[in-house]
């Protein structure tokens, strides 16, 4: 069976999480990697995919699985329905991802979380390539060739903002460009560095932000801030189908 969107997971989205296991939507579930590591943590996983193989594979890790166009909107009548809604890199395969939103915020239970992962078109790896004139599309990544909308660290918060969603918790993946000389170096100096890369510029040195959110409209909880931050050691980047915090006061890059 080849399964396109096979990857680890998106530790660093799952990380934000601080509410306690219950029932979690996983939009665009893939072969049920994120899945995988929601179970173990006790949650209860329903998955959506528009791959019949890709159901098969997740249905060994969610307790329900649905096979469906996901820009037609959710399959689910019932409002109030998850805990938890997952929205890993799927987004931007949305031609309208703010419906999407909206059928997220809809099926969401009251005090109930939407978790976010978008890639970064301003990576310093896209700009360089832009620059040389180069707009290719790859397998997988940020220029995967199943994307029809881009977003920078910044143009993926007003997404999220102004649409309805309030941002408790943000993180970005990345780290500085050191190539070969990341192995050779002392690796506390290098993760030391892509901390303050993306601290201090996660538009230029992230390849993807995530993002922790609740609907607007009501009381907003206060969340501990963390100061993790996912580098190049500590997370790589996963196949794209399937930030410490990226906070809003320093220069994006």
């Amino acid at each position: 069976m080849d399964l396109q969107y096979r990857n680890p997971g998106n530790r660093a989205l799952l990380d934000l999480l601080d509410i306690p296991p219950g029932r979690v939507l996983d939009c665009g579930c893939g072969a049920g990697d994120n899945a995988r590591l929601l179970r173990q943590q006790g949650w209860q996983v329903t998955g959506v995919t528009l791959d019949p193989a890709e159901l098969v594979a997740a249905t060994a890790e969610c307790v329900a699985t649905e096979l469906a166009d996901l820009s037609a909107g959710l399959p689910f009548a019932a409002d109030g329905s998850f805990d938890l809604v997952l929205l890993s890199h799927i987004l931007e395969h949305l031609v309208d991802p703010a419906a999407l939103i909206a059928e997220a915020r809809r099926v969401l239970a009251p005090g109930g979380r939407i978790a976010i992962a978008l890639p970064n078109v301003a990576h310093f790896r896209q700009r360089a390539l832009h620059l040389l004139g180069r707009f290719e599309y790859t397998e997988t990544g940020v220029m995967d060739s199943t994307h029809v909308r881009f977003f920078t660290v910044e143009t993926a918060r007003r997404l999220l903002e102004t649409n309805g969603l309030a941002i408790l918790a943000s993180d970005a993946s990345g780290g500085l460009p050191w190539w070969h000389s990341r192995r050779l170096l002392p690796r506390e100096l290098v993760a030391r560095a892509d901390r303050w890369a993306l601290a201090n510029r996660p538009n230029l040195f992230a390849w993807q932000a995530v993002f922790l959110t609740v609907p607007t409209g009501g009381p907003v909880p206060v969340v501990e801030q963390r100061s993790r931050r996912h580098t190049e050691e500590s997370a790589r980047p996963v196949p794209a189908a399937p930030p410490g915090r990226v906070s809003p006061g320093p220069s994006s890059g």
